[in-house]
């Protein structure tokens, strides 16, 4: 049987790494090696970011809520609370939206969270 070189797959593989590499600095676009580690990392920081966008995200849209909420004499937590007891079950997203675009709205919820918490 004829002998097999690997020399094709390997040029893939070393371009499939390269190009995904590039626009970085230095050997890090340029050399197999060195831009294999470079890629994996990024890759892992990737989808760690993809994580924490998604707290950070979360964060702001409390901090939006919790701003509107002292604005109408509650707390963070008992408007949450007084939404809970009113059965009102809307996300912090749109509730954060309200908040910035929507004061009117997000005051009658705020005094339907306080009717409830009294």
């Amino acid at each position: 049987m004829a002998r097999i070189k690997g020399g094709l797959n390997a040029k893939k593989k070393h371009n499939r790494v390269l190009k995904l590499a590039k626009g970085y600095r230095g050997a890090r676009s340029k050399q197999y090696r060195i831009a294999k580690q470079a890629v994996m990392r990024a890759l892992a920081s990737s989808y760690a970011g993809r994580k924490e966008r998604k707290r950070q995200f979360r964060r702001l849209w409390i901090a939006r809520i919790n701003a509107a909420a002292r604005m109408n004499g509650l707390s963070y937590s008992k408007f949450m609370h007084g939404l809970k007891l009113a059965e009102v079950e809307m996300n912090r997203k749109m509730l954060a939206e309200m908040a910035v675009n929507d004061a009117e709205g997000f005051a009658t919820l705020a005094e339907l969270a306080k009717s409830k918490l009294a």
